[in-house]
């Protein structure tokens, strides 16, 4: 699977994209029939603590899906967006075998 990664408002080590690329291609288990990924990692401009934005869309045939999902890692957002993708991969899957 492509995967475009962009990183807004800070530089990102290549631990970090690796990380991302091995995480989204767990997500061809789910669902064989991804086209591409585009990421898109933020840093918000708040005091908080979790203020690492992870934004992921995935291409499939005719349709697209968009996650978002604000933590305090970039880590743990990439990761609890890509388990949200899982889940509605897997619904998807299985409306087309109906």
């Amino acid at each position: 699977m492509k995967v475009n990664a962009q990183y807004v408002n800070f530089n990102a080590v290549g631990t970090l994209s690796d990380f991302v690329q091995a995480r989204m291609d767990k997500l061809e288990v789910f669902y064989d029939k991804v086209i591409s990924a585009d990421v898109y990692l933020k840093l918000a401009n708040t005091s908080e603590k979790e203020n690492k934005i992870a934004e992921i869309k995935v291409n499939i045939p005719k349709d697209s899906i968009v996650v978002k999902k604000q933590c305090k890692s970039f880590e743990e957002a990439v990761d609890e967006a890509c388990n949200s993708l899982e889940r509605q991969l897997v619904k998807k899957k299985e409306k087309m075998k109906m």
